[in-house]
């Protein structure tokens, strides 16, 4: 029993090495194995994100809702009026927590996958950064876990660095939610959030930005390696404005979590995808992994930062600036990927297609 309480004491405070290491010294006859308990722990670790992500904000709104329409009202009213007081947090830098980014359950998503960071460069805390994140997957799994968590290290590898994975900006309008993805250091991605990030936070800044979004994701599938990118060059201009460098950033693996039902160009459900991603600023795909369908498949997800692109401030850059700093961040990127691919499942002969 003192066992139990000393895992349930690490797990809460983040101090234990895990909850498996404090039940080990438990009689075996109440585990079946470590390694399946792990392994138990690793898949609830992902589904917590995924459920999150997917259902977290609409089920805190209509709770809010409830309480509102119940004796407890003015629970939900200082809520939402706090929330009204605190609405423009995210377009200024959010609200960062070492405490969650450093929670033990990300080691255990890390290690479901796993989940890989290499770094090819140093970066100097001096200058601010933009990452480009490719490709989309599903879920980003690669980009959360090694850029809102410190789950790979991050920290350790970039001293002075401090990454800020931007997301739709359209999560920070749900209660509870929005202060999850604050506290891991995600923020939206528009434009208000990541000028304040980029030149009124100081130095040594890294927004991570998946350039193909959610035209990207509708692409995804096992083995393809496809990265939407030839017309996206907004986020060049943006580097251009703040003086910002380039990083270029693949993950091997991110399109192999999970398999998804792609409908040809010219068809109805095709369509009926693209009104919904204008709409609704993502792109509903149907998708499934392993278990339960939901469960994404166990596959290695390794993510190479690349070498850094200087980039100087011009405040109005020319169309020739940008095609010309958007030219050479997508060689970097290609060179990037030719450069890793073998070492990573697949073959010399396999190329990047940039759409």
């Amino acid at each position: 029993m003192k066992t139990i309480l000393a895992a349930y004491s690490g797990f809460i405070k983040g101090t234990g090495s895990s909850i498996l290491s404090a039940l080990q010294d438990l009689p075996s006859g109440l585990w079946p194995c470590t390694s399946k308990m792990e392994k138990h722990l690793q898949v609830i670790s992902v589904m917590q994100w995924v459920i999150s992500f997917l259902a977290l904000g609409a089920a805190c709104t209509a709770l809010l809702i409830y309480i509102f329409c119940t004796d407890c009202w003015l629970i939900a009213a200082i809520y939402i009026a706090w929330l009204i007081f605190d609405w423009n947090t995210p377009k200024q830098g959010g609200r960062r927590s070492s405490w969650v980014r450093n929670w033990t359950v990300w080691t255990y998503f890390r290690d479901y996958f796993p989940v890989r960071l290499i770094k090819t460069h140093d970066l100097l805390p001096s200058r601010n950064y933009i990452f480009g994140y490719h490709p989309h997957g599903i879920f980003c799994f690669g980009g959360f876990c090694n850029f809102g968590t410190e789950a790979t290290g991050f920290s350790k590898k970039f001293p002075g660095i401090k990454p800020s994975l931007a997301t739709l900006a359209g999560n920070f309008r749900f209660p509870i939610l929005r202060d999850y993805l604050m506290s891991g250091g995600i923020c939206p991605v528009n434009r208000n959030s990541i000028d304040y990030l980029l030149s009124q936070n100081g130095t040594g800044n890294a927004v991570i930005i998946v350039v193909g979004g959610a035209a990207e994701s509708l692409q995804c599938t096992p083995g393809l390696n496809s990265v939407t990118l030839k017309n996206r060059k907004g986020f060049v201009r943006l580097a251009l404005r703040k003086g910002a460098d380039l990083v270029p950033v693949y993950s091997f693996g991110e399109n192999d979590a999970y398999k998804q039902v792609i409908f040809n160009e010219g068809t109805v459900w095709r369509s009926l995808q693209k009104k919904l991603q204008k709409m609704l600023g993502f792109a509903p795909c149907l998708f499934f992994g392993s278990s339960w369908g939901i469960v994404p498949f166990s596959k290695p997800i390794t993510t190479i930062v690349g070498e850094p692109i200087t980039v100087p401030k011009i405040e109005d850059a020319s169309e020739e600036a940008v095609d010309l700093y958007h030219a050479m961040y997508i060689k970097s990127l290609q060179c990037l990927f030719d450069k890793y691919k073998t070492r990573f499942g697949l073959k010399e002969s396999d190329i990047l297609h940039i759409h």
